[in-house]
């Protein structure tokens, strides 16, 4: 997931919520505005929505060799 930053300024940051034994709740999505305390933090690793999705197209586009590795890795313990 990825910190978005929106037209108008705001970010969305990812944010996970755990049980008290380290469990995955839930995923979702905080908006963050300017002038926010953690606002400059996460600024700095921001994307665009576009930037976001043109990475989740090259993602899925280059993927193939790494694809077939895991594949393979994955026969291979299947087989053991």
């Amino acid at each position: 997931m990825y910190v978005i930053r929106l037209a108008d300024g705001t970010l969305r940051v990812p944010q996970s919520l755990t049980s008290e034994d380290g469990r995955l709740i839930g995923n979702a999505y905080v908006e963050v505005q300017p002038g926010d305390p953690d606002y400059e933090q996460w600024l700095a690793e921001s994307l665009t929505e576009e930037e976001a999705v043109e990475r989740r197209r090259r993602w899925e586009e280059e993927n193939d060799e790494l694809e077939r590795e895991f594949l393979a890795f994955k026969a291979e313990q299947g087989e053991a």
